[in-house]
């Protein structure tokens, strides 16, 4: 009797995510794959995934997938432009992409293993809903 919740719209955007002040160790033109990515015509507002030897921009609107070793410079590192430069997603930014909320305290852990749990993770109110709908038929 379980069904699956049907289809929501979308509610956030990038935007809604992203911090507004940034560590300059989050930007890429200090790098040393820079050189690699420097041509790209990045556009703000828009979405795109670092892989390991080239650049995909995501048409789709919804984010993209996080992975466990994106934060290890690994591929399908999300990237955006903002006003400052091109720069990976901070592990706060990928806990808000990941439906965590506001008060969710990020662990104590070196960077490269938040990454790994928010790769990990899975997505809050996709869960939330699956849930109920379990709830429902119990």
């Amino acid at each position: 009797k379980f069904n699956f919740p049907k289809r929501i719209a979308r509610t956030v955007e990038i935007a809604d995510v992203l911090e507004d002040e940034v560590e300059d160790e989050f930007y890429y033109e200090n790098s040393n794959i820079w050189d690699q990515m420097s041509d790209y015509p990045f556009k703000e507002g828009v979405t795109y995934q670092w892989r390991r030897r080239y650049i995909r921009e995501n048409k789709s609107g919804v984010f993209p997938t996080l992975t466990a070793n994106m934060g290890t410079g690994g591929h399908n590192v999300p990237l955006i432009k903002d006003k400052k430069g091109v720069r990976k997603l901070t592990p706060k930014e990928c806990f808000r992409v990941q439906g965590f909320p506001e008060e969710y305290r990020l662990p104590d852990i070196a960077r490269t293993r938040i990454y790994e749990q928010i790769g990990n993770a899975v997505t809050v109110p996709v869960v939330t809903r699956i849930a109920q709908n379990i709830l429902n038929v119990v």
